[in-house]
């Protein structure tokens, strides 16, 4: 016998013969402790006898030539151990036998089962095994990889190429205005609507300057990016707001009729980008502001651009990278019907189709971005914006009997306006001593030329000290001829075309400095800045500057003065508190001061 057909007896059928030698192993020991002096017993089984091949044997044997159990004990244990190993191994037979037999029985069933010619393997090598484990994972992780199917918070390709963003603000504001403020003329509410009666009896609509307001507002916005293929792209911006201004998105709570009316949903951005290359991109459709602009002294940061864009930068050496920006963008389109609506201005007796009116905005930058050390950055860029028919024109002499009446250079007023520009009559209106409807244009061109620079100190990292500041100079300004035509910004003077010198200005700057982490993304990190803003009333069309600065009737401008001083505080990674307050004061005309304050909860994904 080999110990190897034993182990069942050890474990199974020699658990009797371990529970006999215990007990002897037990008896002798008692035997021992109360007869220490007593003669080791003597066996016949020779200490010189080899070894055994079967374990439980030798174990016997041992015993005996120790002394512990007497040879006669040794061989009824042996015997013992051999009877059982006997019924153990017919045992094993009998088993044997039966799984034979239901083996064939199950081969004989899934030969039956398997189709003709289909040769079936009794025994695979363990590499084979192997090779084909490696083959199956191979081909299941292409086939995960490829669908996306296999790999937790993965989605199918084609939404792997969609990018969802958004943001949510939620605002207190108050708008606080000292006594001793002149009362404006609302230009907007005028060109919005009907005309104003130069010849009635009412007051023209005015912007509030002396009623203090206090507002809860948001903004939301949800945008998604989609990656099309071969460099082409598609953004789409979704936003809230009061109304379809283009320099915000807030939305005043218990406005647009209260009562917890549903508020409106405007398109805020849609576009078509294509990136040949990485340094080269185009657009078309209404896209964010193309042009390098940190501050808000001539774009608001909400402003979105109508039109087509191309960006270009390329690296000319380490740290020193160039880029231009230039586009062509559609300010207002004429109504294909618009025309005369009156019998006065008809052509026998058929009302009279006016040419088109369209304004357009034509702009290119070109500027530098430098890194001359690893924490030192320095950016310039200038630009030229030129407003094409913006400016406003007096019309053909024109019979007006109603306020539903129009004339021929209707179309230049703004479509929309803040508050700061000067403006003249539109209208040459025929005398009929009842009335004299009035619409008003912008008294002088635009053709802006623009430096902005940006220099940020890193040395202190994470804490940076970012200095940055823009000048603006309308080049198609002449004081003189707007002048003779003005209806505001007449000095002291109130009202419309009311004496006075014409005292508007072309230029604008501003300055700033900002201390703190550059991008808050945890808990405590801020910023604080402060700047001081100078903009004179005709520099810029007001009615895409900032639109917070000021606050005449909720309105941003031009024609101010003041400064700015706000902060960040980090309180989660995307979740920011901020705050700022705005102090405001004319230039030029009428006077009034303005302070706003603002605290936001920011959030974003």
């Amino acid at each position: 016998m080999r110990l190897t057909r034993h182990r069942g007896l050890l474990s199974g059928a020699g658990c009797a013969l371990c529970l006999v030698l215990v007990t002897n192993l037990s008896s002798s020991a008692v035997a021992q402790d109360t007869d220490q002096s007593a003669p080791p017993s003597k066996s016949s089984v020779s200490r010189k006898k080899p070894t055994s091949p079967i374990a439980m044997v030798n174990l016997v044997n041992l015993l005996v030539q120790q002394g512990v159990v007497t040879e006669e004990q040794g061989k009824a244990l042996i015997k013992q151990a051999e009877d059982q190993a006997s019924v153990a191994r017919e045992s094993a037979k009998d088993v044997s036998v039966k799984a034979v037999e239901a083996a064939k029985a199950a081969n004989a069933a899934a030969a039956a089962a398997m189709p003709a010619g289909t040769k079936r393997v009794t025994y695979v090598p363990e590499f084979v095994k192997k090779q084909i484990r490696d083959e199956l994972k191979e081909e299941v992780m292409k086939t995960a990889a490829r669908d996306n199917w296999a790999s937790p918070g993965l989605y199918p390709e084609w939404a792997s190429r969609i990018r969802l963003y958004g943001d949510f603000r939620a605002r207190y504001e108050g708008d606080y205005y000292p006594s001793g403020n002149a009362s404006l003329v609302n230009f907007g509410a005028i060109n919005g609507g009907s005309p104003f009666d130069m010849l009635g009896a009412s007051y023209p609509p005015s912007l509030d300057t002396d009623q203090d307001r206090n507002r809860i507002r948001l903004r939301a916005r949800l945008g998604i990016d989609a990656n099309v293929y071969d460099g082409f792209s598609v953004g789409l911006r979704l936003a809230t707001g009061d109304s379809n201004s283009p320099v915000s998105t807030n939305q005043t709570l218990g406005s647009s009729g209260g009562n917890f009316s549903k508020y409106q949903i405007w398109l805020d951005r849609a576009f078509l980008k294509y990136q040949p290359i990485e340094n080269v991109a185009f657009k078309v459709g209404r896209f964010e502001n193309p042009f390098f602009a940190p501050s808000e002294l001539v774009w608001d940061q909400d402003l979105n651009f109508d039109g087509f864009a191309v960006q270009t930068k390329y690296e000319i050496a380490p740290g020193v990278v160039p880029f231009a920006n230039a586009g062509a963008f559609p300010i207002y389109n004429t109504d294909l019907n618009f025309g005369s609506t009156n019998f006065a201005n008809s052509n026998a007796g058929n009302p009279v189709k006016y040419s088109s009116q369209d304004k357009w905005l034509f702009g290119g930058q070109l500027g530098v971005s430098w890194k001359p050390a690893q924490d030192y950055t320095v950016k310039f860029a200038a630009a030229y914006y030129d407003f094409s028919n913006v400016q406003g024109r007096v019309s053909s002499p024109c019979v007006v009997l109603s306020a539903t009446d129009s004339c021929n250079t209707d179309n230049l007023r703004p479509s929309f306006a803040q508050n700061g520009n000067t403006y003249m009559f539109l209208r040459n209106v025929v005398p009929n001593g009842a009335s004299e409807y009035q619409y008003f244009g912008l008294a002088s061109p635009f053709r802006d030329v623009v430096l902005t620079g940006l220099i940020d100190f890193g040395q202190f990292h994470p804490v940076h000290i970012t200095l940055d500041g823009e000048y603006v100079r309308n080049v198609a300004f002449n004081s003189a001829s707007i002048g003779s035509v003005a209806v505001n910004n007449l000095g002291p003077d109130f009202g419309i075309a009311a004496p006075g010198t014409f005292a508007g200005g072309a230029n604008g700057w501003f300055g700033r400095i900002t201390v703190g982490y550059p991008e808050l993304t945890k808990l405590w990190d801020w910023n604080v800045n402060f700047g001081y803003k100078y903009i004179e009333s005709d520099a810029v069309i007001d009615a895409f500057t900032d639109s917070d600065f000021g606050a005449v009737g909720g309105l941003g401008g031009t024609n101010l003065k003041g400064y700015i001083i706000g902060g960040n505080l980090g309180l989660s990674s995307n979740v920011w508190l901020a705050a700022r307050w705005m102090s405001a004061n004319s230039i030029s005309g009428a006077p009034y001061t303005s302070d706003v304050f603002q605290l936001d909860l920011n959030a974003k994904f």
